[in-house]
Formats: structure tokens, sequence, C-alpha cells
């Protein structure tokens, strides 16, 4: 079954929690990894907060101290001293909590980003084809930054406040009079009720804006690596047109996104001020009877500050929360993306040295409705060279991805020395194939680097090796950069000619035992492409190797030339016996031949 990536479909509303949860379970480990650290964190979190509750308590001490008739100076200034004891110890616990927890965090991040970047990269070229990269990367970028924000909310905000909020209670009930208790409850409970409800509404709105924003990222992306294209083509406007439409959306997702967060704020604030009125009614109340003290009214006052501040903030912690977990949701759904292609639980490794490729009866096709090819069979014993030639869409370079495994086959079976390509890892057997594609993409970086990747550990001498013999250390050379030069976004920089040496340099120095030259010298002119041609069939002897060209003169020295028309081999032989035969090879070739006469006479 062919897979997609597309969005995730928003939840029904009675899954939303389950599925919070399952992102909550599926972070826990991370975390509990350093179990240690966290507990005593932990501690330092309710030191803290006890320390911050104390406060109040020693200040109405105070206060009661210096109205009472009989104070004494000692008193005061020994409540003094611990009033200042606490509020350090507030900010040292507080402190030691973020710097130990700190760690955790970070590793936290680092690991799970990690696991999701190795995932994609084990993902079948299928789902990379189909991606839109601008909204995959932006999900990737909010989920990694959505668990940061995640714990750091939860541990260093709604837990201090919930443990906050016990304290503060629990003071209340002991001290005095029930309707304090039940204000402060009712409170929180109506005060927590609206922020949940307005917030889950909110939350829809949001999804929407994400989804908007990554089609609108997504657009703006494609658009600028086809860069070239929309100027051949006269077509900004056009560009900017679509990309504008997308935001017209957007622009219209965050009005309304606004509009509910100020119904929000307004509803929570209204809360706390009837709250704090009635609280404060009720303290007021028992000064004048003389049930309470000025301390009392002074501690109730400094209680409730305490506690509705960071509840007035809890709203909106709330709402981050849920929406890094929205954004670690859909992380998460990518690291869960189906491998198409898998290791199997028995796969053993290609054994070092030579290799010999065999298609049996292959059939493939990328989709049910439209098979690709049909009962391919041929071999390229060890050390050979088979060539593929055909006209454009008859399944030549299908071949190759079918033998790095970035597809697997739907009949028969692709072997190497023997064994199903399947029964291997994917890893020992990308290591012995060697690529030059035919649309040649280069990393952003340096010339050096990107000849450098066919091998990371070589040395530069094998580096300048490897761009002697695909003939472009002289060119190299010439920069003022040299080798230092960097290349572009996807190799812009250079030449189609330029970008063609870097990636025939750098299957140089992989040196696999298998080769595969897919369209290698397309993107040469004449001169460059007969010198280049007697390079590659110099690095081809020994190897095992498979060209597919559509250019007739560069097949002429192979072993074998397979003849592929409509996912069908209807030729083979050499270049001479299919010449002898005059079918489909010969007529191609008369074709080619006319074309480059005719394009000697017009030079």
């Amino acid at each position: 079954m062919r897979r997609t990536y597309t969005p995730r479909a928003l939840p029904a509303p009675d899954s939303g929690q389950r599925r919070d949860w399952q992102t909550i379970r599926g972070l826990i480990p991370y975390i509990w990894a350093y179990r240690g650290r966290v507990l005593f964190a932990l501690l330092c979190l309710v030191a803290a907060k006890a320390a911050n509750v104390g406060v109040p308590l020693v200040f109405k001490e105070v206060v009661d101290a210096f109205t009472a008739e009989k104070a004494v100076l000692v008193v005061p200034l020994a409540l003094l001293a611990a009033y200042g004891l606490l509020r350090f110890s507030m900010s040292l616990f507080t402190e030691l909590r973020e710097l130990l927890f700190a760690r955790v965090t970070q590793q936290a991040v680092r690991s799970i980003a990690l696991q999701v970047f190795r995932h994609l990269h084990a993902l079948s070229l299928r789902f990379h084809l189909e991606r839109q990269t601008g909204g995959l990367t932006r999900d990737i970028e909010r989920g990694t930054r959505s668990i940061g924000t995640l714990i750091s909310y939860t541990i260093y905000s709604i837990l201090p406040t919930l443990v906050e909020v016990g304290l503060v209670i629990g003071i209340l009930a002991s001290r005095y009079e029930s309707s304090f208790v039940w204000i402060t409850v009712g409170a929180l409970a109506l005060y927590i009720a609206f922020t949940v409800l307005v917030t889950n509404w909110r939350t829809h709105l949001r999804r929407e804006a994400n989804e908007i924003d990554s089609a609108a990222n997504s657009r703006a992306v494609d658009s600028l690596l086809n860069y070239e294209t929309v100027k051949y083509f006269n077509n900004e406007e056009y560009e900017a047109r679509r990309y504008d439409h997308e935001m017209q959306k957007w622009e219209a997702a965050q009005v309304k996104s606004q509009f509910s967060l100020s119904f929000l704020n307004i509803g929570q604030a209204a809360i706390i001020a009837i709250a704090v009125t009635l609280i404060m009614w009720r303290a007021a109340t028992g000064v004048t009877n003389g049930s309470m003290t000025v301390g009392d009214i002074v501690l109730v006052n400094g209680l409730l500050i305490q506690l509705y501040i960071p509840l007035n903030w809890l709203g909106v912690l709330y709402r981050e929360i849920r929406q890094a977990l929205t954004d670690i949701e859909r992380m998460f759904a990518l690291k869960a993306e189906h491998r198409e292609i898998a290791d199997a639980p028995d796969a053993a490794s290609l054994a070092a040295g030579p290799c010999a490729v065999r298609f049996e009866h292959v059939g493939f096709s990328y989709e049910a409705k439209r098979q690709i090819l049909f009962d391919v069979v041929f071999s390229i014993p060890a050390g050979r060279t088979v060539a593929v030639v055909g006209h454009s869409g008859s399944g030549k370079s299908t071949l190759s991805r079918l033998l790095f495994r970035f597809y697997d086959v739907q009949a028969g079976a692709v072997t190497v020395n023997g064994t199903d390509i399947r029964r291997l890892t994917q890893a020992s057997l990308r290591a012995a194939i060697g690529i030059v594609p035919q649309d040649t993409v280069l990393f952003n970086d340096t010339i050096y680097y990107n000849i450098q990747y066919g091998r990371p550990e070589a040395s530069r001498e094998d580096v300048i090796a490897a761009a002697q013999a695909a003939h472009i250390h002289d060119f190299v050379e010439s920069l003022p950069e040299k080798y230092d030069t960097r290349v572009g976004e996807r190799g812009l920089k250079l030449s189609g000619g330029e970008k063609q040496r870097v990636a025939i340099a750098r299957a140089l120095l992989k040196n696999p035992p298998i080769l595969i030259f897919d369209e290698a010298t397309s993107a040469l002119d004449s001169q460059s492409e007969k010198a280049i041609q007697a390079e590659l069939d110099r690095i081809s002897v020994g190897r095992t190797t498979l060209v597919i060209a559509h250019r007739l003169s560069t097949v002429m020295n192979a072993d074998e030339i397979l003849v592929l028309d409509q996912g069908r081999i209807v030729e083979r032989g050499t270049h001479r016996a299919l010449l002898d035969v005059d079918g489909a090879y010969a007529r191609m070739w008369a074709l080619q031949q006319q074309e480059e006469a005719a394009e000697g006479e017009a030079v």
C-alpha cells in the first residue's frame, strides 16, 4: 500500500485527552532515565514552595509583634532574620531545581530529536519523494522546541503552583473559618474548568493555524528551491499570489485565535477579581469583629497574592502545554511512521569482495494501476559491465533504485552473490554500491566536503586523487577558495557538468565493488564526456557495473547491452551484435548518429 505524508487529521474531542496522555507516556522514559536528578529536583521544588508560603506566615508574626502592646525589639529582629532567610531559601532551592533539571530537559530533547532524525533517514524513498520539506522540517522544529517547553512549564510552573495551592489551602483550613477555604477552592475549580473548556476550544483553532502555517512554509520553500524555474517562466507574481493565498488563510486563523485568547483572559480575570474581593471581605469582617488580627489580614492577602499570581499564568501555561502536546504528537507521528523498507530479523551482512548481481523475473510498480517492470531477467557477473538503454520512461532508473533497495520488488527477486537483497542488511548492501546519479544534488557546503562525503574518513590526498580521476581537480584549483569553495543550495553555484564531476569523484572515493552510472555523463559536453567516459571505463575494470544511459556512444564497450522498452527487455547483446540484428537498438543508434551529425554541422 502506498503511504504518503499528510498532516494528521484533527482528533475528535473525546480522543484529545487520550492522545495527550499517550504523548506524555511517550516522554516519560526519556525523563525517568535521570530519575535521581528528577527526584532531587522535586524535593527542591517542595522546599522552595514551603519557603515561599512561609514568608507571609513570618510577615504576619512581624506585623502582630509590632502592633502588640508589649512588643520586644529582639522578637521582630529574629522574625525579620527568618523572613530574609526564607526569601533567600526560596531563590536558592528554585535555582538548584532548575540547575538539576537543565540536563534532563536538554538530554531528552537531544535523544528524541536524534531518534526522529534517524527514523526519517530509515524511511523509504517513496515517503521522501512525496513529503513536503518545509512542512516536515517545521513539524520537527516545533516538536523538539515543545519538548523543552512542556518539561519546563510542567516542572517549573505547574507542579510548583499545585504544591503552593495545597499549602495555602492547608494554612487557610487550619487557621481560619471554612468560608476562606470554600471561596478559594470554588474559585480554583471555576477558574480551572473555564480555562480547560475555553482552551480546548482554542486548541482546534491553533491546530488549524499550524496546518495553514506549515502549508504556507512548504509553498515558500518549494518556490525558493525552484528559484531558477520560477525565473525561467517569469512567474514571480504567480508564486507570490499562491503564497499570499495561503497567508490570507493563516491571517484569518490567527485573528480567530486571538479573539478566543482575549475571551479567555477576560473570563479568568473576572473569576480572580471576584474571588479576591470575597476573601478580603471575609478577612476585613474578621478584623472588625476581633476574630482576626491585622497580621491575619496581611497573611491572607499575602497568600492570595502568591496563589493567584501564578494561577493567572496557569491558564497561559495550560494553553502552551496543550499546544506543546499537539506539536510533540505530530513529531511522534513521524517517529512512528511505517518503515516500508526494513531489514529482516535474520538479515545477514554482505561479505566483502567481488559481487555478482542478478535480476530474476522482476516485476515492479510504484502504483498498483501502473506497472513499471515486467519479468525482467538479466545478470551482471562479478567484474563485468552491463548497460541498459531505452527511451525515457522505460524503467531504466528503476533498476538502480531496486538494486539499492529503495523499493522492494513485487515479483521475482534481486540477488547479490546469489542472496536475495531482502535477506541482506541495507547498510552492508549500500556500502557495496557506488552511484553517479543523473540528477546530482550536493550539500550546501564546500567542494571538499561534497567529495569526501563518499568516504568521510578519507584523507585529503585521497579526496584530491578522486577529484583528479574525475577531471575536476584543475577546475577546483582555479577557484579563489579552491576546495573550500561553497557550492550553494543543492549545488546551484556549479554548472551541471561540474556537479556531475563532483558526483563521479565522490563515487570513486567510496571505492565500492558495485558501480551504477545513471546517465553519468548526461550533463557534459562532447569533449568532457569522452574524457570522463574513458575514466569511467578505466575504473569499471574489475567492478560489477550497471550503466544506465541514453547516449548509446557511452555504452559501446559494455559486455552486454539491454534494450528496455516499456518495462520489458526487448533486445540484449553486445553493441556489434545488436547493430547486426537491425532492431530497436540499431534504430536508436542510427537516430543518434543523425542528431550528432546535425549538431556538428550547426557548429
